[in-house]
């Protein structure tokens, strides 16, 4: 029986996701396996290793179009609320400056609240 568990994340670019992970300092192997419980095996497109043997994975679900985390969270033993969040802002911003570049504004501020919240203000001459 596989203790793997899936999570939907709100990420829809892989290359996105990869910078995002090796950023926050994580060793990624691309298009490889998951390892859980009792050498269970499930596959991912970005792999983070872990030393207890308890790998973290994400791999693209087609029918939700977007990435999803799967792990055998018993034995990776990870805040799985903070390590999805600091993922996730971190896409995010990213995301949106890629956005705002695109289309031709120029980020006037950015500072970062107490809260952790990402405050960034644009601006674009019509």
């Amino acid at each position: 029986m596989s203790h793997f568990t899936t999570i939907k994340v709100q990420i829809k670019n892989g290359e996105v996701l990869h910078e995002v992970l090796q950023e926050l300092g994580y060793q990624v192997e691309r298009n490889t396996y998951v390892r859980g419980y009792n050498g269970d095996r499930t596959q991912a497109e970005y792999t983070i290793r872990q030393s207890n043997g308890y790998d973290l994975g994400f791999r693209y679900n087609t029918e939700s179009e977007g990435y999803e985390l799967v792990a055998d969270f018993w034995g990776a033993k990870i805040n799985q609320k903070q390590f999805i969040n600091s993922i996730s802002q971190k896409y995010a911003h990213k995301t949106l400056m890629a956005t705002v570049q695109e289309q031709g504004f120029n980020v006037e501020e950015e500072e970062t609240l107490e809260d952790g919240t990402v405050r960034v203000v644009v601006a674009k001459w019509v």
